[in-house]
């Protein structure tokens, strides 16, 4: 399966099939989440942060890879992620989505 987050793929002619989206959504961690604002108090990269997004975002392209297996898809084009907070910022929230599409 082609994975990309070009627009297009050039000199290959494909059907569009249509949107396909994996999601994941992670909770924060309370101990993480109090050695987080220590961390921020003194400044620098918050791994465990990090490490969440990451692991969420490999999540929800893995579910948008399974979704676009089965509409029959043999690619996703202009693969995009969406992130955002839910529940006063407790929870985290990733989308990836893309366009279905079938080589010809």
């Amino acid at each position: 399966m082609v994975i990309t987050n070009l627009p297009d793929i050039k000199n290959r002619d494909y059907d569009i099939l249509g949107l396909v989206e994996g999601t994941a959504v992670f909770a924060k961690h309370l101990g993480k989440d109090l050695m987080a604002g220590f961390k921020n108090m003194a400044g620098g990269e918050l791994k465990a942060y990090t490490e969440m997004i990451d692991d969420a975002k490999k999540i929800a392209l893995d579910r948008l890879i399974v979704e676009a297996g089965n509409i029959g898809a043999d690619g996703v084009l202009n693969v995009q992620y969406s992130i955002t907070n839910l529940q006063g910022g407790s929870s985290l929230v990733v989308i990836a989505l893309g366009t279905g599409v079938k080589f010809k």
